[in-house]
């Protein structure tokens, strides 16, 4: 009898695209774990997060990057060298991009994409919100506009069309040993995502009424062996933003310390 060990393949697959295109929803339902925070509001995503799928001879490692802005601000300025790196790292590209995109706003972001030797797949999401003659002149116009890309209509959120692009990220991931420890989900620490839960919670409560300058603060972390002790500070840019943070009697902060608590939990 013979016995052999089958080789294995490692590689990071970065996913790119405009502000609130479906970046993060697209990278949860393929890793299978929400590791990156959903919200309707543009630019939810300001780190890079890196989500990992671990099978016996597989290991994909994704990272979900901030939007592709034109740079207004410093912090936008940050975002962007983020994109420019992960376009540079990335073994498989995922450009992602929806039906109600016209076209890219970051233009020296395209022309990037363009000239890349390494497989891109240009996502069209929210196929769901929009018709079937819509979805035909998206994918002719994306066609033109990235002739190195494979172009697939999907719906992150109804997961269509996302295991047949799973298969096809399989097929192009190079053979390497793993990256991480194989047990790994993440290469973020669990304080990480308590914030960033967090955070969710007070864009999905306040909506426009508290800008992205909003960030947490885990000041402690206590384990013990049936509960977890969290303690939290909520850093605003100016004292109106405060009020309407905590709310007339404390209302809005309890909401946003029950809903944070329960993903916590999951979590």
């Amino acid at each position: 009898p013979y016995s052999f060990k089958m080789s294995h393949k490692s590689g990071f697959v970065n996913i790119v695209g405009s502000p609130n295109v479906g970046k993060s929803t697209l990278m949860n339902r393929l890793v299978g774990e929400r590791v990156s925070i959903v919200t309707s509001k543009a630019q939810t995503t300001r780190h890079r997060i890196i989500g990992i799928v671990n099978e016996e001879d597989l290991q994909v490692v994704f990272s979900d990057t901030p939007g592709v802005v034109n740079s207004a601000y410093k912090l936008h300025d940050n975002m962007m060298d983020s994109v420019q790196g992960s376009i540079k790292d990335a073994d498989v590209l995922l450009f992602v991009t929806d039906t109600n995109e016209r076209q890219m706003n970051h233009v020296q972001t395209l022309e990037r994409i363009k000239k890349l030797s390494i497989p891109v797949f240009c996502l069209i999401n929210k196929i769901d919100l929009s018709s079937q003659e819509e979805v035909f002149k998206r994918i002719e116009y994306w066609q033109k506009q990235l002739p190195n890309a494979k172009v697939c209509p999907i719906s992150a959120l109804h997961d269509f069309n996302v295991g047949e692009l799973w298969e096809e990220i399989v097929k192009h991931i190079p053979e390497s040993p793993p990256y991480y420890d194989k047990e790994d989900l993440t290469d973020r620490p669990l304080r990480f995502f308590i914030s960033e839960i967090i955070r969710e919670k007070i864009m999905r409560q306040l909506g426009e009424e508290v800008p992205y300058a909003a960030t947490i603060q885990i000041e402690s972390f206590k384990q013990e062996r049936k509960t977890t002790h969290v303690d939290a500070t909520v850093f605003v840019e100016r004292d109106g933003q405060k009020a309407i943070l905590i709310g007339k009697q404390g209302a809005k902060l309890k909401r946003i310390g029950t809903d944070a608590r329960h993903d916590i939990e999951s979590l």
